[in-house]
């Protein structure tokens, strides 16, 4: 098979993207998909926020506690032992008051 990309266009809380994958990647790639659709529409629906970038970065951040902790249902067992958990922990809470500081004054905005 071609090593050749291809392209796949998905949707995630409504906006449209243009993903490059193999055509073997495609259904873990669409597994993907809709866990960070899902895991974004509940972040959006728990919070009352509909800033996208904020809520991406906050699924995101879940999504990698999940598999840190082992708390979700995708194998991180491997992954875990090759991440340092704690320090991992500490960076993503780091990031996550980063977040809150940065976007503090767009939230204001937004009232």
């Amino acid at each position: 098979m071609s090593a050749e990309p291809n392209f796949l266009d998905v949707k995630i809380m409504g906006r449209e993207y243009r993903v490059a994958c193999t055509p073997e990647e495609r259904p873990a790639l669409l597994q993907a998909v809709d866990l960070v659709d899902n895991k974004m529409r509940d972040i959006a629906q728990r919070t009352k926020n509909t800033i996208a970038e904020r809520v991406a970065v906050m699924a995101a951040l879940n999504i990698a506690h999940e598999l840190l902790t082992g708390t979700s249902d995708a194998p991180s067992k491997e992954f875990s032992e090759a991440v340092d958990s704690s320090e991992t922990k500490r960076r993503i809470g780091d990031m996550g008051a980063r977040l809150d500081a940065v976007l503090a004054p767009q939230h204001q905005l937004d009232l």
